[in-house]
């Protein structure tokens, strides 16, 4: 999910940006610092959105940039359990896929693909047995994040696609369509029994 974040950060501006104004030197080295950064409590930076306040700068002896305590705000993504999140297949392996959720990736086990029996082909794409399904790298979808591990330096988001819903776009499609007939079929069984028993 998307946030706006506000966040205290001692800054440390590097020489290379000192003959740059104060605000403008802080904020090219927040954009570098915040590049592709990773909390656990705060998500993923996606963007430095605006610095608030930048307080007097201090020079460590030793230490050739200057710090600069600063407030800012923070565009950050951060995966929540049982988030609904919209992806594309960036790749199929034999034990399941790898969806790019845009921010982070995510992986989807085989046995969540679909709810089939699923094998993977020689063609690279995850087949479903009796639906005929076939999953593939660069098919869009929907997915529900189920796990979140934060072992390691990136976090581990774990999907599935098991649920009314879900699933790749296209299969979404055809299943609204599939209910629209059947409640169309159903309305006209029931017009004909309602008219049936006015005739009585």
């Amino acid at each position: 999910m998307f946030y706006i974040a506000e966040v205290e950060d001692y800054v440390r501006v590097e020489p290379k940006l000192f003959g740059l104004p104060t605000v403008e030197a802080v904020t090219q080295q927040l954009q570098e610092t915040y590049k592709n950064y990773y909390d656990k409590e705060l998500g993923r930076v996606v963007a430095v959105i605006e610095v608030l306040n930048v307080g007097r700068g201090v020079i460590i002896p030793g230490d050739g940039a200057a710090y600069y305590n600063s407030r800012l705000r923070l565009l950050v993504w951060k995966p929540e359990l049982q988030e609904i999140v919209y992806g594309t297949i960036a790749e199929i392996t034999s034990f399941g896929a790898f969806v790019d959720m845009g921010v982070m990736k995510g992986m989807i086990h085989i046995g969540q693909t679909m709810d089939d029996y699923v094998s993977f082909s020689k063609a690279n794409s995850l087949l479903g047995k009796s639906s005929k399904r076939s999953l593939k790298q660069g098919d869009l979808c929907l997915a529900r994040v189920v796990s979140i591990s934060h072992k390691g330096d990136e976090p581990k988001i774990g999907l599935t696609m098991r649920q009314p819903g879900l699933g790749k776009l296209d299969w979404i499609k055809e299943d609204q369509l599939k209910k629209q007939k059947e409640a169309k079929k159903a309305a006209r069984i029931e017009e004909k029994v309602v008219k049936g028993g006015k005739k009585k």
